[in-house]
């Protein structure tokens, strides 16, 4: 199976990675809006709010896959703090963050897509309309932006933790990675912490700067890390997939969630058997975990 990716501009991946952050967060366009969750009872826990009423079942399901609960522990989650999230997409971890973090008396910033698509203004206004329906819920998460362009994504020295969730493919695309870490690096009190979820590409194999297939090396990641100041505390296994192999037909997208059966953009191709791909499951992950030194 080899890649067979038609690369588009680098704005269109701004807008393509937004559409591939909510395709993997599992909603389309206006379902975040039609959800009506349940005010969670008093949390204390991260197991609690990922236990939440308020999540969809389909969410829960990939918590096989996402491991949650550990994933959070790892990075260094504790009650009371400052988090940035990235390009939440839909919500699938701010709906572990949001109410775990108003619960504890924390605060989260959601720094999310820079856009001007119509197509991607809607996902982020769906984003922001989940967000106020539900404060009961969510509590005062703070909507910033990242992007090209855009100013700090939290008040500088402010956050506890910083999380990137499976988008540095994204932000390669699109030339913004670098700026990413940087923004996340001022926005980290010295002490805080980066963490790091993202499709693993194949060890000691050439970069693709631009990772037109979605897959980033371990260590090509820790290296633009550690340009922008970080230290590499640890690196964790929890979300590898032995059985993905990297190479698919259109990208890490042909697994589970997002399941294309044609390139990005496209429409799907009838037919197509999605079947060995399900049986691999979601991609091979890096976890990392990174520090701004004191």
């Amino acid at each position: 199976m080899r890649s067979s990716l038609v690369f588009p501009s680098r704005r269109a991946l701004l807008v393509g990675g937004a559409a591939a952050v909510l395709a993997a967060c599992g909603e389309k366009k206006g379902e975040a809006e039609q959800a009506k969750p349940v005010a969670p009872r008093k949390i204390q826990t991260i197991a609690e709010a990922v236990a939440g009423e308020w999540r969809r079942p389909e969410d829960k399901a990939r918590d096989a896959w996402r491991h949650p609960v550990e994933s959070l522990t790892f990075w260094g989650l504790q009650p009371g703090q400052t988090v940035v999230e990235f390009w939440p997409g839909a919500g699938w971890y701010t709906d572990i963050l949001a109410p775990f973090l108003d619960a504890t008396g924390g605060k989260l910033y959601a720094a999310n897509l820079e856009a001007d698509d119509p197509q991607v203004v809607e996902v982020i206004e769906a984003y922001k309309r989940k967000l106020a329906d539900n404060k009961k819920i969510y509590g005062d998460v703070e909507v910033t932006a990242f992007g090209p362009t855009t100013g700090p994504v939290a008040p500088a020295g402010s956050a506890d933790l910083v999380l990137f969730l499976r988008n540095l493919h994204n932000w390669m695309a699109a030339g913004i990675a670098d700026k990413a870490f940087r923004d996340a690096f001022a926005a980290l009190k010295p002490g805080g912490f980066l963490g790091i979820e993202e499709h693993r590409g194949v060890p000691g194999a050439v970069q693709d700067p631009l990772a037109a297939d979605g897959y980033v090396q371990q260590d090509y990641a820790i290296a633009l890390a550690k340009e922008a100041g970080f230290q590499l505390v640890a690196a964790n296994e929890l979300n590898a997939n032995p059985k993905d192999d990297k190479s698919h037909p259109f990208g890490v997208w042909t697994l589970p969630p997002t399941r294309l059966s044609a390139p990005r953009g496209q429409s799907p191709k009838a037919g197509f058997d999605h079947a060995p791909y399900d049986a691999i499951g979601e991609s091979d992950r890096m976890t990392l975990k990174l520090v701004k030194p004191k």
